[in-house]
């Protein structure tokens, strides 16, 4: 059976929909880098996204092909997230879309080097025929965070935001913020198909004692 990060890893990805405090470990990601409104019709963000996706089951997909990827298991590809800020903004402002800033994510396995992501680069390029050179092959080291599963569309979750960093506060952590630590989301329900009320994403947001 193909392994699932999102059962294997339910701290991560399966949290309650009351706030938690967790360590998060270091994760390796395809990203893309971009910035703007991700609601717009033919935007850089859905753009990103078939980048991101085109590369994932690239690699997903590798043992049927003549490249060995060394500790390759079969696997599920995870769920895309997304890391997301705006200049002098701790957190998001949710009614400017406009002004934002994001780094789409999908996570890899940690058998996945820079040569097998080189390959997949080059695989997929000449498969679909685009340009892949906008996605990178990353490490993210989260650490210390407080997190929610949120349910409702996205532009609800400003309550739960505020219900995780409440109790935060209430824990002795406060918001930590930085040019490497940035909001966090985790979509778990595809919004072209979810009803919008049942809608599942992680938030997670950076914080430190004290």
């Amino acid at each position: 059976m193909a392994f699932d990060f999102k059962k294997e890893y339910r701290d991560l990805y399966q949290p309650k929909t009351r706030p938690s405090i967790i360590e998060v470990p270091p994760m390796r990601f395809l990203a893309v880098e971009g910035e703007g409104d991700p609601n717009e019709e033919g935007c850089a963000y859905q753009h990103a996204l078939g980048l991101l996706y085109g590369v994932a089951y690239t690699l997903k997909m590798s043992y049927k092909t003549d490249h060995a990827i060394e500790g390759f298991y079969q696997y599920v590809v995870p769920p895309l997230e997304g890391f997301w800020w705006q200049p002098g903004v701790n957190g998001v402002n949710y009614a400017d879309k406009g002004s934002f800033n994001w780094v789409s994510v999908i996570r890899v396995p940690e058998f996945v080097t820079e040569a097998d992501f080189a390959w997949a680069i080059e695989a997929a390029t000449a498969k679909k025929g685009l340009d892949f050179s906008p996605v990178r092959l990353i490490e993210v080291d989260e650490g210390l965070c407080v997190q929610c599963m949120h349910v409702g569309p996205y532009d609800s979750e400003p309550a739960t935001v505020e219900a995780m960093h409440e109790y935060a506060a209430a824990q002795g952590f406060v918001p930590d913020f930085s040019d490497m630590r940035r909001h966090h989301e985790v979509y778990l329900s595809d919004p072209r198909k979810a009803d919008p009320a049942k809608m599942k994403t992680v938030v997670r947001h950076p914080v430190r004692r004290a």
